[in-house]
């Protein structure tokens, strides 16, 4: 398995850092002695500049790497310290390179931690957290592999429930809409219904006065005829 590009290029510039202590050291060294360090000032200030370069690489790695959920946040964490702890020793070189000849406890712990072909000190010593704990490489990459694909599983059943909801609100506004037209066809038809009676109701008082006019007529002619029988009937 192909090792983690981000922890290969820390490993380079932990290996770069305590080279510099160490030429740093020597540099003051010369100085205590009265001795010309012109060479070593060059090679330091080079290798400063190539830490610089380095640890911004390590932040802008880092960076990407958790906003694409590469690894977990945890581990993002655990990365950033050990940025932070470079960029502290960088200081601190950078300080004690420009002092000329004060060394602080940093570069004398880093020169001493180094024995023979040891290395820099490994950044895995710090304590772990319990999910990774007696994990490799391979194994912490498939446990951020689950973890992804979790999030991933995640984020497609919220995506599948607000496809769901965007549907009902969809049916919700087709079903309002046929609402609304049955209400509106039902007013045109209490609207039509309420002129149908109203002229219906003209219609039936003139119906009545009609008929109440000749009912009159027909009592004054019947007194008439009455009067007229009454007239002409013969006394005795």
């Amino acid at each position: 398995m192909a090792p983690d590009p981000w922890l290969s290029l820390y490993e380079a510039t932990s290996h770069l850092a305590q080279d510099i202590a160490e030429n740093i050291h020597e540099h003051n060294r010369y100085l205590r002695n009265g001795e010309n360090p012109a060479k070593l000032n060059m090679t330091v200030r080079h290798q400063m500049h190539n830490l610089k370069e380095k640890i911004s690489q390590l932040k802008q790695s880092l960076l990407r790497a958790v906003s694409m959920h590469h690894i977990t946040q945890l581990e993002g964490d655990r990365r950033q310290n050990l940025v932070d702890e470079l960029l502290t020793r960088e200081r601190q070189m950078q300080a004690t390179f420009k002092n000329d000849g004060t060394e602080p406890d940093l570069i004398r712990s880093s020169l001493m931690a180094r024995g023979g072909t040891q290395g820099v000190s490994n950044p895995w010593l710090m304590e772990e957290p319990e999910e990774t704990r007696g994990l490799g490489f391979g194994e912490i990459k498939q446990q951020q592999q689950r973890i992804i694909q979790e999030q991933d599983a995640g984020l497609d059943a919220l995506s599948a429930i607000l496809s769901r909801q965007k549907q009902m609100g969809h049916d919700i506004g087709n079903e309002l809409e046929e609402q609304n037209e049955i209400i509106d066809d039902l007013t045109n038809l209490v609207e039509n219904t309420d002129g149908k009676i109203r002229t219906q109701t003209r219609h039936i008082k003139i119906v009545d006065k009609k008929s109440t006019s000749c009912g009159m007529l027909v009592v004054i002619v019947l007194l008439l005829i009455a009067i007229v029988v009454v007239a002409v009937w013969p006394t005795s």
